[in-house]
């Protein structure tokens, strides 16, 4: 009995108790039902393959910008997973894995150099950050380790000159030819760009260097038409704007441009209904034209427009095809169903196409094999998505025509303006394209002294095939 009350005695079998629980709970996580076992086998298998093209993912899947992340990389998975259905490239097999970085450029950098080396084997074939505050902190990395650096509808704009920039690919849209593309739109609704004369715009944009990017552009096209532009920055992320607005209600301009991004974007849409500056007068740019920019502002949405390159919807052939191989399987990235087919998510398609394109392109003088990110740079370069091509691929329509050199990294510089009706997005314009004309001199400056300043060699693209 003395036993029993003994403290020790007590601790003691505490303790052995303890040692019992973390024993079993240990040995079922090492052997976890069958089912669990299989498939983690089978994906083990699958990321060993030496034979497969490795993708690393810097995603970002929580914070304030949850929403584009989650949207982008799924349909960007969602995609690899329908080529893989199909049989991979040519054979080859795409593998990846993600690194969440937040948005966060430290943690961003943290991820390329983890990811940067490939996979147990299968060889990186590009970086896609989607966020320009990362891309500018891994560009050197990525052009000493000779990996393209993808920055798809955003990024460094003279990195457009792949000259100065071999490993850099602002596809489709670089922030000079957004904001060209813009001021272009309103020239058409003011009968003219020589209509713009006089007239005011605001710019509100993202306090980070994404939102910044283009306000040495906007300054030179307004010197050029002869409006008069204010510059309106809201801190990271965006969520008290009251100053903003007050500010815009006293200067009236005719249109404000929204560069905004997350949540600083229905925060804009409901502010500005508040203080009463009419919705139709703001135009989003590229970061602030989805579903997830307009849906939770409500009735303060209705009316907004903003541009893009890519439309929403599932009409398309690739986008049926990843229905079939992907989501109806249940196999689908996405967390929440109902957003297949959403902004997000085909900006995320679109992506992979062009990715898978360019190992597509690379393999037809590389080899039918996994290839290097300096092969797969050489892809990029080559790529030519004529309209022909474009239907082969069941995206025509969802991707403009694209068509890449040493010299433009971009290829594209158009796009189309949407309006949300309270429901959806509906196109309300052509393509519109941007002055690249204009453009490609103020490009080639900012890169030539970037070459200078960094010690670069420029490329003679006329001794490259």
């Amino acid at each position: 009995m003395k036993l029993f009350k003994s403290l020790w005695f007590w601790l003691v079998v505490i303790a052995i108790a303890l040692v019992a629980i973390v024993f079993v709970t240990k040995k079922d996580k090492q052997n976890p039902p069958e089912q669990k076992q299989q498939a983690a086998t089978e994906q083990q298998t699958q990321l060993s393959d030496k034979n497969a093209q490795y993708f690393p993912l810097q995603s970002y899947r929580v914070g304030p910008y949850a929403a584009g992340g989650t949207g982008f990389f799924g349909g960007f998975i969602d995609y690899m997973k329908a080529v893989n259905a199909k049989g991979g490239v040519n054979g080859v097999k795409l593998v990846w894995s993600e690194c969440e970085t937040e948005y966060v450029v430290e943690k961003g950098v943290e991820c390329y150099e983890r990811l940067k080396n490939g996979l147990n084997g299968a060889p990186a074939a590009a970086t896609n950050p989607l966020s320009v505050g990362i891309a500018y902190a891994t560009l050197e990395r990525s052009t000493k380790d000779k990996l393209p650096l993808i920055t798809i509808n955003h990024g460094r704009t003279d990195s457009t000159d792949g000259r100065v920039f071999p490993y850099v690919f602002p596809l489709q849209l670089n922030p000079y030819s957004e904001v060209s593309a813009i001021i272009n739109y309103l020239g058409q609704q003011s009968g003219g760009l020589e209509k713009l004369k006089g007239k005011k715009i605001v710019v509100l944009y993202h306090g980070s260097p994404y939102g910044k990017e283009t306000i040495p552009v906007i300054e030179i096209l307004s010197k050029k038409y002869g409006f008069e532009v204010t510059n309106i920055e809201v801190p990271h992320p965006g969520n008290e704007q009251q100053s903003q607005w007050l500010n815009i209600r006293r200067i009236q301009p005719d249109w404000v441009i929204l560069r905004g991004w997350g949540v600083m974007n229905p925060v804009a849409l409901k502010t500005a209904q508040k203080v009463g500056y009419p919705t139709n007068k703001i135009i989003g740019n590229i970061w602030s034209n989805s579903e997830e920019d307009a849906a939770p502002a409500g009735a303060a949405a209705n009316g907004f427009i903003s541009i893009t390159t890519h439309p929403s919807g599932t009409n398309f052939p690739v986008l049926q095809e990843i229905k079939q191989l992907v989501v109806d399987k249940g196999q689908s990235d996405l967390a929440d169903k109902s957003r297949f087919g959403t902004v997000y998510y085909n900006l995320g398609v679109v992506n992979g196409i062009l990715n898978v394109e360019a190992v597509r392109v690379a393999q037809n003088k590389f080899g039918k094999r996994p290839l290097t990110g300096e092969e797969v740079r050489w892809g990029f370069e080559h790529i030519n998505l004529t309209e022909a091509r474009l239907k082969e691929l069941g995206a025509y329509g969802l991707v403009q025509p694209l068509k890449l050199s040493c010299q433009d990294h971009e290829g594209g510089g158009a796009v189309r303006f949407q309006q949300w009706d309270g429901k959806e997005w509906k196109v309300i314009s052509d393509w519109v394209q941007a002055d690249r004309s204009l453009l490609r001199p103020i490009i080639e400056q900012s890169s030539e002294k970037y070459a200078k300043e960094q010690g670069i060699k420029i490329r003679d693209c006329a001794t490259e095939e």
